[in-house]
């Protein structure tokens, strides 16, 4: 068995993809238009031939998708959690929970996909203004 893609339905592709790709780093590895289905399919990787995020974009949806249960988070391994969370953050993007531990942190995508970010190769030592940062949301 060989672990694909996870997929999330996206509201505002724009958004979406600044976040992915712009403010994340990922890379777009295909897409697809399916005029007859009014919908878009948009597989981002770290790099290509990773396993996959689908961005599933329905043309013209003005539904709220709701967050069940059964999906938790999609989770990445990053060179510098400190480093990436400080850049998210300036570009506006919640921390909702800091890496004060160096370790793990947790954001939100435009619409609600709770993402992880795992530091690489164990953790690093803990250091302002990250440990006395509360949690500021949900995750």
């Amino acid at each position: 068995m060989k672990f694909l893609h996870a997929m999330v339905r996206v509201l505002d592709l724009d958004a979406s993809l600044n976040f992915y790709v712009n403010q994340l780093g990922l890379v777009e590895t295909r897409r697809t238009d399916y005029p007859e289905g009014k919908f878009t399919l948009i597989y981002l990787a770290t790099e290509p031939g990773a396993p996959e995020v689908e961005l599933t974009h329905n043309w013209g949806a003005s539904e709220t998708y709701s967050q069940g249960r059964n999906f938790g988070h999609l989770a990445f391994e990053v060179d510098d959690i400190y480093q990436l969370c400080e850049k998210l953050q300036q570009a506006g993007v919640i921390i909702n929970r800091p890496p004060r531990c160096g370790h793990m942190a947790f954001i939100k995508s435009p619409d609600g996909i709770s993402i992880e970010l795992l530091q690489k190769g164990g953790a690093l030592p803990p250091q302002e203004p990250w440990l006395s940062m509360e949690n500021t949301g949900s995750w």
